[in-house]
């Protein structure tokens, strides 16, 4: 769980989404968020959580649908979801966090 801690506390925001290779929505939850990458740049930070190989992780944050969001400014929580998302909502979610 510390490198989890290292890995939110920072000044980006970070947006993490939880899935599984198994899992229907898995590609397009992927799509998303490399979307949100390629238009935010260094500006926010994006990663991928299997939650098959991090199930310590994934019952700490209580991950119970696939895909799960979630951001994190300066090591706290400031948005989650449990559904699919569309590019267009997670960059308005993670948008009021990004420091000019």
């Amino acid at each position: 769980m510390s490198v989890f801690g290292d890995i939110i506390s920072t000044s980006k925001p970070v947006l993490i989404v939880f899935y599984a290779g198994w899992h229907y929505l898995t590609e397009d939850a992927s799509t998303s968020i490399q979307q949100v990458a390629d238009s935010l740049g260094e500006a926010v930070r994006v990663i991928k959580i299997d939650i098959d190989n991090n199930k310590e992780l994934t019952k700490k944050l209580q991950i119970n649908g696939i895909p799960t969001y979630m951001i994190f400014h300066k090591g706290e929580l400031v948005w989650r979801t449990e559904a699919l998302q569309p590019t267009a909502n997670l960059i308005s979610a993670i948008k009021p966090f990004i420091e000019l």
